[in-house]
């Protein structure tokens, strides 16, 4: 035969099953083309002249892994609903005298297709839009770019690599089915349902303990550190259940409502509840891979979008205050000296110099250490490496403040005796006990819990929750943890002194002040000689703020590119699904026809069907973001992010869009599903 003749055979069979292949090649087309952009992105040169960049940048090098790992299995199981509904045609081929060589050039030849249209139209929709894409990203960060359109070959060639890779492994598993099935198998392959199974409550009852299980973990979890750490367990959890649920689940479900007889012995419930059963262990792993991927998506937008729109919240949590100043010093002693005056007039200094007066001031004194909190007794056993998951999840941050300074803070009065204590807790964790022991010390009598502190900012930075306590014998609680070291000798308290403040002025010259602030504070450093350790560090909120920008607007960016991945994903498996079953009822609709059904009674049945089994996957997306919201409530606390009404709000809002978006899409595909079914002889 000529070469000619596999070709046209080819197209012609991509052609003729248009209705499969169309959507198939325009997801494709959509990946290549997310992979470009983000490949095009985490490279672009254009970012190393934005501030925050490069932390966006390595985001977006994560996300374009995620994308190779999505991509190579999404696109396997969607080209499994062509092969299913393709393998009649090659069984026909193989009696006509094709051979299985023959087959697999066609096979070639339709995969070269595919791939040349799919590279083609995704790197041309990724090189117009990815100018597009870094103007935004670049706008986000505060910015400025050129408009000049750029091509980047590496990306091109990062993203052709992959696909072509992909395009490879699903030819050749497509060979597989091939080469391991006869041709009467073939012929026979779309009308071989699967056995209407059985209701499985062992599975059904171990479904519900593993999703129980998981529920569990993520609304009992109390610190961040513990959620951070159980939260791809919870996950995993979630995803096993949801499979075991929806196939168990569904065909039990079915099953009841067959024994249903006023339900069940109705036409638009007969037909579609029988249609149901008879292939239900691949609807339910359809619905339960679309209710997944309706969950990764809520909760991946919902929190990005929190991160993004809460970033000045998160920036100001981190820096208490427009210009931050710690001094690390050898002992307490040095807490007292005049040392911190000295640098209290060259800070009010290099804000003069700028035209601005210091305002809403922040100044304490302190000692800190890490500790694990075992009871009421926080050890200072070397806790950082103690090596458990438990002694990870009671790891705490310990800030031991003079209640001098907390009463001058606070505008507060308290008094405490020797051996009373105020302690003040942050990340929502709660501390339960009337004692608290330091070390081997004698316990402190918890006299007070305060509700709010003025925090320094490092709780900000460590995932560990702070724990503030407040003393009237500062120097005699301090002094007996000085004999706590590290293997290297030096000790586990460290003393510190913080002064903050505000700034009335523009972000440029808050900066020039932190600049003029830390040469001042270098050379008053160097004055000191080496007779004293007394250690300088000036941060300021608009110096940093690019950095915050571009960490919360890369997630953020990445977080919609992975969303909008996953919707379309997930609008993909809603159309086979419609287009496969629809070919698959559609015989047994022709035989309903020719007894009498008309096809307003067909379209009933097909509603049945949505009320029945669509909108679980919706419903349980709902359910499972509900169950995740504590846990994801104290993953924001990591990132700084304190405003949880705008989280909740934020989160009913992506669900109730979310919800019309996903109810149109199965409307719209529900028509498809219709007109095959009805139309099956006219």
């Amino acid at each position: 035969m000529k070469k000619g003749f596999y070709r046209t055979l080819a197209w012609t069979g991509i052609k003729k099953n248009k209705k499969l292949y169309l959507p198939y090649i325009l997801t494709c087309v959509g990946m290549v083309m997310m992979c470009y952009i983000i490949a095009f992105l985490a490279s672009s040169p254009s970012f190393a002249l934005v501030r925050g960049g490069q932390t966006v940048q390595s985001f977006l090098g994560m996300g374009f892994g995620v994308m190779c790992v999505f991509s190579t299995i999404f696109l396997f199981y969607t080209n499994s609903f062509l092969i299913r509904r393709r393998k009649k045609e090659f069984g026909l081929y193989n009696i006509l005298g094709l051979g299985k060589k023959n087959l697999a050039l066609v096979l070639f030849l339709e995969t070269l297709i595919i791939a040349f249209f799919a590279l083609a139209g995704g790197l041309l929709g990724g090189m117009l839009f990815s100018k597009l894409a870094e103007l935004g990203l670049i706008k986000m960060l505060g910015g400025t770019a050129d408009f000049t359109m750029k091509v980047s070959f590496e990306s091109i060639y990062r993203t052709v690599l992959l696909f072509v890779v992909i395009f490879s492994l699903i030819y050749l598993n497509t060979l597989r089915q091939i080469h391991l099935t006869n041709p009467i198998e073939l012929l026979r392959s779309e009308n071989t349902g699967e056995k209407p199974p059985k209701a499985n409550w062992f599975a059904a009852v171990i479904g519900v303990l593993i999703l129980g299980a998981a529920y569990y973990l993520a609304v009992t979890i109390q610190d961040p550190i513990t959620a951070m750490m159980l939260f791809f367990a919870a996950v995993a959890m979630v995803i096993v259940a949801t499979y075991i649920l929806f196939i168990s689940g569904s065909v039990t479900l079915c099953r009841v409502l067959q024994k249903n007889k006023k339900y069940y012995y109705k036409t638009n419930h007969f037909v579609s509840v029988s249609s149901m059963l008879y292939r239900m262990k691949r609807n339910g792993a359809g619905l339960a891979s679309i209710c997944i991927l309706c969950t990764m998506v809520l909760v991946m937008v919902s929190s990005t979008v929190c991160l993004f729109t809460g970033v000045e919240g998160s920036l100001r949590n981190r820096y208490p205050r427009n210009i931050n100043l710690n001094a690390d010093v050898s002992d307490a002693d040095m807490l007292d000296s005049d040392l911190s005056d000295q640098v209290i007039g060259l800070a009010v200094s290099a804000a003069r110099e700028g035209g601005a007066e210091p305002e809403n001031v922040l100044c304490y004194r302190m000692a800190d250490f890490g500790g694990i909190l075992t009871e009421d007794r926080i050890s200072l056993d070397d806790p950082v490496y103690s090596g458990t998951l438990a002694g990870i999840a009671d790891l705490w941050q310990v800030f031991i403040v003079p209640l001098e300074d907390y009463n001058s803070l606070l505008g507060e009065n308290e008094e405490l005796s020797d051996g009373e204590a105020i302690i003040y807790t942050t990340k929502e964790t709660k501390y339960e006990y009337d004692t608290l022991a330091l070390g081997d010390s004698e316990p402190l009598k918890i006299a007070k819990r305060a509700e709010d502190f003025a925090d320094n900012g490092v709780d900000a930075m460590q995932v560990m929750p702070s724990m503030y306590i407040f003393v009237s014998n500062f120097a005699e609680v301090t002094a007996p943890l000085e004999k706590y070291t590290y293997d290297g000798g030096q000790q586990y308290v460290s003393y510190d002194w913080f002064y903050g403040f505000d700034l009335d002025c523009s972000d440029e010259t808050q900066i020039a002040v932190q600049n003029r602030l830390s040469e001042s504070l270098s050379a008053f450093e160097e004055s000191l000689g080496d007779d004293s350790y007394f250690h300088l560090i000036v941060e300021g909120v608009a110096s940093e703020r690019a950095y915050f920008y571009g960490l919360n607007g890369g997630i953020f960016f990445l977080g919609i590119l992975l969303g909008a991945v996953f919707i379309f994903a997930a609008v993909l498996i809603i159309y086979y699904k419609q287009i496969s079953e629809g070919y698959e009822d559609q015989s047994r609709f022709e035989i309903m026809q020719k007894v009498g059904m008309t096809k307003k009674e067909i379209k009933k049945s097909i509603n049945s069907q949505i009320l029945t089994v669509f909108f679980l996957p919706l419903i349980t997306a709902g359910v499972h973001l509900a169950f995740a919201f504590p846990i994801i409530r104290k993953l924001m606390l990591i990132f700084s992010f304190t405003d949880f009404p705008v989280l909740v709000i934020t989160t009913c809002c992506c669900y109730l869009i979310f919800a019309v978006f996903y109810m149109l899409v199965y409307k719209i595909t529900s028509r498809s599903y219709f007109s095959i079914v009805s139309g099956a002889r006219q």
